[in-house]
């Protein structure tokens, strides 16, 4: 049953991913699962909405919220110069290996991906200035930041922090690249002029090209594995030969060994291998988005054509009506057919059943969509000679995986047979020496196998520490980026806090500046106010009359008198002030003419709220 409920609530949610992308082109499908979820879980109980279906009801008829919702999931949480012992090593090793490698006019291109507010992008630029001099940092260095929140991004070109930011920045830093004003730091503008900024989705963009340094500190922890291999292969494509990518403290490539080499591992900094294998550069090329010119088109369908026809192994090609659309030339000379064959459905040729029944495998493949290979199949040539195939028949698929045809090879074994057959008779004369060797090779065999196996557990072990050390770099950012959240609100807390006391005094000073006493009712006639007047004048103190109800307080005043005035003033807020004069007794027993006001208590809507009474 949990199992039945917890997939509902990943169909929901994926649901929620798809109605995000489809209205505001924001694809977080790529991003790990479980640390998305808990995001949207917690700003869906900010706006108090308790299922995945309900938040997407919520989107639809508060548009304004997906704002609210990006900021939830695309986390901003950077500083200056963090992990400063990886930034030294940037500083003494990287960085001059890369000046040392071009000329001294030649341009140095950074690339900061997923910049965030931009304080890791100011900090590139102060180590290069600092190492280059200001006047060949503006002429020699371009800076792209990029990052998929618009709102960081507007953070970042303002360039403007505040003094909690820039904790970590030495004071010659400060003076050399802030202009300061009032705890406020502003970057230096001329060096922000060299700095680009711009959005830029790394799974979806095609990357920036001849990058020299490229910087994707704690975004990649967010992702899933596949979406992480994918950037990766991107950012391969994106680094010259000679580049470096510098990753947060979470990030460690163990499974990327084929595109990047480490440099200083504990300062998450890796090289480009820039030698690849052809299958390699065939996928970056995909996954970049590159494309070949006509005429390199036109040469390797040359070259594909040319390979084909002249490959040793018999094959023809048919499309899944089951005509014959490629034969090569070996095909042709071991069977007979002809280029008029071309064309022609296969049941019309007598391949379609000689040497083996070939219609009944088509259909067998098409069914089970996976290659069939019938062994030692027998034929005589027209000479006379026994030949023997290995008949290979492969189905071929488009990239919607609908089948397109088959393809047939016959691979001669003639020669494979006859040394197959003198090797089973030598076998059998070493037969016999050969037992103990092979007993001792099985044993050997066995041992290599449980070493592999344990090497296996390892890297699954290794693997499985990082994923958990990812997520926890990415909830300790969560509480990092909450934590800041409680600060702001605490902040403007203690601000209307003191706004609140400092009206309470003003409002005392007034109540005991005036000469009679003061009680202020609801109206509900409950006493609000009692002034030190008012005390001085009935004896009763403030905390035996407030909250009390008014007509039932026992003093020399008969307050009897006072309920229709009270209500006449309650009834309308154009009544205006109602006057009377009672005779009472003080607190002291003697009687005296007290003269009492009573009038309406307006707020800003002209609502009447209760009545204030002054007593003279």
């Amino acid at each position: 049953m949990a199992s039945n409920l917890e997939s509902s609530d990943d169909a929901a949610f994926r649901t929620l991913l798809d109605y995000v992308r489809s209205n505001r082109g924001f694809d977080f499908t790529g991003y790990k699962q479980p640390s998305l979820m808990r995001r949207v879980t917690r700003r869906m109980q900010t706006v108090g909405v308790t299922s995945f279906s309900e938040y997407i009801d919520y989107l639809e008829v508060h548009p304004d919220e997906f704002q609210q919702l990006f900021n939830t999931l695309l986390i901003n949480v950077t500083a200056f110069f963090r992990d400063s012992t990886s930034w030294d090593a940037l500083r003494t090793d990287v960085l001059p290996t890369i000046f040392r490698s071009k000329a001294s006019t030649e341009p140095i291109r950074i690339w900061s991906a997923g910049c965030a507010s931009g304080e890791e992008t100011y900090s590139i630029a102060m180590l290069l200035a600092e190492l280059l001099g200001l006047e060949q940092f503006q002429a020699r260095v371009k800076i792209y930041a990029t990052d998929l929140d618009e709102d960081a991004l507007a953070t970042a070109r303002q360039a403007i922090y505040s003094s909690h930011k820039i904790d970590g920045l030495s004071e010659t830093q400060l003076s050399t690249f802030f202009d300061h004003k009032d705890e406020i730091y502003t970057f230096s503008k001329e060096l922000r002029r060299s700095v680009i900024f711009g959005r830029h989705d790394l799974v979806q963009d095609a990357p920036i090209s001849k990058i020299d340094l490229l910087l994707c500190r704690n975004t990649l922890m967010y992702f899933n594995a596949e979406t992480q291999s994918r950037i990766l292969t991107r950012f391969h494509f994106a680094l010259n030969d000679n580049g470096y990518l510098f990753l947060g403290k979470a990030e460690m490539l163990l499974t990327h060994s084929k595109l990047f080499s480490p440099v200083q591992l504990k300062g998450r900094i890796f090289t480009k291998v820039p030698q690849l294998s052809g299958r390699d550069r065939l996928l970056i090329m995909a996954q970049t988005g590159h494309e070949a010119t006509a005429d390199d088109l036109t040469d390797q369908l040359r070259l594909l054509e040319t390979a084909f026809d002249v490959s040793p192994v018999a094959r023809i090609v048919l499309k899944h009506n089951g005509v014959l659309v490629l034969a090569n030339q070996r095909v042709k000379v071991l069977f007979g057919l002809s280029q008029q064959d071309i064309g022609r459905p296969l049941q019309d040729l007598e391949l379609s059943y000689r040497p083996v029944e070939l219609r009944s495998c088509l259909e067998e493949i098409y069914e089970r969509r996976r290659t069939i290979n019938l062994p030692d199949v027998a034929w005589q040539n027209p000479r006379g000679d026994s030949v023997f195939f290995e008949v290979q028949i492969t189905p071929l698929f488009g990239s919607d995986s609908a089948i397109l045809g088959a393809s047939i090879s016959f691979v001669d074994i003639t020669q494979f047979k006859r040394l197959q057959a003198e090797l089973e008779h030598a076998n059998q004369e070493l037969e016999m020496a050969y037992e103990e060797l092979q007993s001792t090779n099985e044993e050997l065999e066995t041992t290599n196998e449980e070493l592999q196996s344990t090497n296996e557990e390892l890297e699954t072990t290794n693997e499985e520490l990082q994923s958990t050390n990812e997520e926890l770099e990415t909830m300790n950012e969560e509480l990092q980026s909450a934590n800041e959240e409680l600060q702001t609100l605490n902040e403007e807390l203690q601000r209307s806090s003191g706004d609140l006391n400092q009206s309470n005094t003003f409002l005392e000073c007034v109540f005991a500046s005036l000469k009679g006493g003061v009680a202020v009712v609801n109206r509900d006639l409950q006493v609000q106010i009692w002034n030190n007047k008012a005390e001085d004048l009935w004896g009763l103190r403030p905390e035996e009359v407030v909250g009390q109800y008014f007509l039932n307080l026992d003093m020399g005043l008969p307050v009897e008198q006072l309920r229709q005035p009270i209500r006449d003033c309650l009834a309308s807020a154009g009544v205006g002030s109602v006057e009377l004069t009672i005779e009472a007794v003080n607190r002291k027993g003697r009687s005296l003419s007290c003269h009492i006001t009573c009038t309406p208590l307006v707020n800003a809507k002209k609502q009447v709220q209760g009545v204030i009474l002054i007593m003279e």
